[in-house]
Parts: structure tokens; sequence; C-alpha cells
């Protein structure tokens, strides 16, 4: 195995201090590109799980840290300081733990969240109107004056996945801290070191209280679920699986948990007949980056079936042409997806689909040059009918399927007839026309001619069981915040 070029975290964050895990259990972190074992982390029980939340519930109740906002804005940028300093650590550590290609930690992986997502909270913090002045009143034959008072919702319960982790890490520590609350991390045990190294850098770099982030790693998922049973922890942010999100939901109704949701999706990527097809049709093979592993990944393409044929030549030869293998090779847009598990299970998905009967164009298979790792070709079905499982359910993998439609009117139906509703694209010759088709289109992120959504101001979460609530912006900031309406007599 290659030396590594970075030096990883393996223990966890608990009140301050980094620990390893009362009876010194760890497990094994597994390079996705290799499957050799990269090395291990703390092996978190419930124990350290509890300990943890009691640590955050402190330093909520019992220090200054919701009221400091001196403080939270100079630990942010703090951290987003430290980890300047240790970029190309974090860059060589995505590529090896995640599988996520070199080039694609230069956009969203890791220098685009890293570019405003702890910044722009931390400016928040001085623009944001705490306090909103309501006037007077006259009611109940007194005279009053009116505040609305904007505050912390308390304790955090932060649960991430593997295929972004640091992109998703850096936008929830961000917004939680900068809003005043504590938390605790539950990264995925299939990227830890992405989390731990928040948990060094934190602790090392920066003026934080103990207890106010608590970064907690673990093999077993149910230690994370404690996180939505105890009563110390206000709310859960999670990303991930709908069906996870669903049983946060049941397991959180238990003790009224408000939850921030960003859930799965099946987006569609639009092409009118107007569009330039030689240039929009061939970005759609763009979803097998990072190996398709994205929830805004637009993993149906929509043709008009008066241009269908052209378009199906196009983003045949497109998926044939993507470059994949090495994530260390930088000319690769996709690497390996993350475990066997998930190998199995889109490879299952291809099955399904030839069962189906889908045209299976491209791809389909593991990469018979690529021997170790868990690759899966660049994947392309056509003739595809909206009803078919590989058009329904999020597959996660470089999966992408082409469905033919009529009109604008059959194409918006088709686009809408999803469980799922995030992330989308419109292509049009027109702008009008591609706006008035985006109008109509249930979900919550859209791509217009090209344009892209993505920044730290700018709210991002989906319709139907894509989720509940918004990740980032003004929303993403009230989300986190509990609201108070107060008055007084006056004189």
């Amino acid at each position: 195995m290659t030396a590594m070029k970075f030096i990883p975290e393996t223990r966890m964050l608990v009140d301050g201090k980094l620990i390893d895990a009362d009876d010194g259990r760890t497990f094994d972190n597994v390079n996705p590109a290799t499957e050799e074992v990269l090395g291990q982390v703390a092996d978190a029980s419930t124990a350290e799980m509890q300990r943890a939340i009691r640590a955050a519930r402190e330093a909520f109740d019992h220090t200054d840290w919701r009221w400091n906002r001196a403080l939270r804005r100079r630990v942010l940028e703090q951290l987003h300081a430290a980890i300047a300093d240790d970029l190309e650590e974090v860059r060589e550590e995505l590529i090896a733990e995640v599988g996520a290609p070199r080039a694609v930690t230069h956009t969203a992986q890791l220098d685009a969240p890293l570019e405003d997502g702890l910044l722009w909270p931390a400016r928040m913090i001085d623009e944001f109107e705490w306090e909103r002045d309501m006037g007077d009143s006259h009611a109940f034959g007194v005279h009053n004056r009116r505040m609305v008072w904007k505050e912390p919702i308390g304790v955090v319960g932060v649960i991430t996945p593997w295929n972004y982790p640091f992109e998703i890490i850096v936008n929830k520590i961000g917004q939680v801290l900068a809003t005043g609350n504590t938390m605790v991390l539950k990264p995925a045990p299939d990227t830890p070191w992405s989390a731990t190294r928040f948990g060094r850098l934190l602790a090392e770099k920066t003026d934080i209280p103990p207890g106010v982030v608590n970064i907690v790693t673990s093999s077993d998922h149910l230690v994370g679920e404690e996180l939505t049973l105890s009563p110390l922890v206000d709310m859960i942010a999670f990303v991930g699986s709908t069906a996870t999100g669903k049983r946060i939901m049941e397991k959180g109704a238990q003790t009224l948990k408000r939850v921030f949701l960003e859930l799965g999706g099946k987006s569609a990527s639009i092409v009118l007949d107007d569009a330039d097809f030689g240039t929009v049709v061939p970005a759609a093979a763009g979803m097998c980056m990072h190996a398709g592993q994205g929830c805004a990944m637009r993993t149906r393409l929509l043709l008009p079936r008066s241009r269908y044929a052209e378009g199906v030549e196009l983003i045949t030869a497109a998926m044939r042409g993507v470059s994949y293998g090495d994530p260390q090779d930088p000319a690769h847009l996709m690497g390996p997806v993350i475990s066997r598990r998930q190998h199995e299970r889109v490879l299952g998905y291809v099955a399904t689909g030839v069962e189906e009967g889908a045209t299976l164009a491209v791809g389909g298979r593991r990469p018979p040059h690529l021997e170790k790792g868990w690759f899966v070709e660049p994947t392309l079905f056509v003739d595809v009918d909206n009803s078919m499982t590989i058009a329904r359910e999020e597959i996660f993998g470089p999966v992408l399927v082409v469905i033919p439609f009529e009109d604008d009117a059959d194409a918006i139906r088709i686009a809408n007839d999803s469980p799922y509703g995030l992330s989308g694209a419109i292509a049009s010759g027109d702008l009008a026309r591609a706006t008035a088709v985006a109008r109509q289109i249930r979900t919550g992120a859209l791509g217009i001619n090209g344009g892209t959504y993505y920044g730290a101001d700018m709210p991002y979460g989906g319709f139907g069981e894509s989720g509940i609530g918004r990740q980032n912006g003004i929303e993403g900031f009230e989300q986190l915040l509990e609201t108070r309406s107060v008055a007084w007599r006056a004189s």
C-alpha cells in the first residue's frame, strides 16, 4: 500500500477531549478503490454517545456560547483557517477514504464548500436580525411594546453520509455553530476520518468551549439512533436515505424533535426540442461524477420523441467517453462506489433494468480491467418507461436512464411522476419557455440552461420524499432557531 500523504485522526471528540473508545475498540477504514484497509478509528458504544449528548447539553445550558456572538464568529474563522492550512492533506484523505476523484475535490467535494461553508454563516452572525421590533400595540386596554427574539434551538444531533462527507459536515457545522447551538455529530462509518479531522482541528486550533461540538464514530448505526431517542437532543439534522429519514421521524416523534431531513432524489434533466443538443445532451453524462453517488444527480434524462434518436446517439457517445478509474488520476471524473455492499446494490439495479425491458446501451458491469476496487462502468439505459424500477428508485451509482416525452406537458408530467423532488434541470433555446416549464416542476432546486444554484447562501432541500427543511441560506439559518414573541407594558 502506498504511504498516505496525510495523518488521520483516529480519536473522537467528546467534551473538548480527543478520546478513544472506552474499551479500546476500533473499526477499519477501507479504501474503496483498492479494497485495502487504510487504518482504524475509534468504535464508540452507546455509552460514549450518551456522554457526548450530555456534554452538548451542558455546554448549551451552562456556558455563554449561545449568547457570545463574537466567540462564535471567531471559532468559525479559526476553523476555516485551520482547514485551509490542512487543505492538501484533506484532499488526499478524501481521495483515499471516499474514493473521490482528485478532479472532484477541486469542486463540490472540498474547494467549493470550503470557500464559504464556514465564512458565510460567520458573517451572518453580525448581519442576521436576531431581534425584530414589532412596534406598539394596544391590546386588552394595555399599551404594549413588542419584540420578536430569535434564539438557538439547543442541542442538534447531526448524522451525515459517506458520499460528500466534507461538504456536508462543513455546511452543518457552519450553520449550527453560527446560530448558537451545540451539536453531536455521528458520521457514516464508511468515511470516519473526514469527521474526526474536524474534531482535531476544533480541539487544537480554535477557542471553542468543551462540549459545543462532539464527534462520535461508530460502526453501529444504532449508536447514532441514540441522538434520535434522547430527550436531551432538540433537533436532528440528517442527510441520507429516505428510509432512514422516515425512521428518524418516527423515533423522534416520541420527544417531538424538530427534524431537518435531506434525503434521496431521482432528478430529471429535461431537454426541450429547441435546445442545443450537441452541447446539452452530452453534459448529462456528468451525472457519473463521483460514480453517481449524489442525491442531486440528474439520473433521468428526458428527451423529446421528435429528436429522440439524435439525443440517444449523443448521450451514448458521451457515456462511453466518461473517464473513470483510479481516483488519484486527475483525468478521471469517476472513481469507485463506496463499498462492496453498494457495488452489489448498483449491479442489482442494472439486472432489474434488463429484466424489466429497458435497453442496456452502455456499461452495466464491473470493468474487466479493474480487478480491485468497487468500480462500476458508466451505465446507460435507453427506451425506459417511467414506471420501471430504474426510473423510480434511487440507485446511487453511475446509472443514467433515458425516457422519451411527447411535448412540454408530457415532460412536466414525467418529471413530477416521482416520489422524490430534490433537483433537476431544464434546457431550451428559449429562456421564457424553459422558465415556464421550470415553474411547474416540483423540486427544491433547478438549473435552467446550465445555471448552478450551489452556495452557502442558497437554501437547498427537497419536496416530497426528498426531505423536510433546507440546508444553507437564510432558510437554513432560521431552521436552527426558535422564535419568541415578547411584550412589555409601555409607560
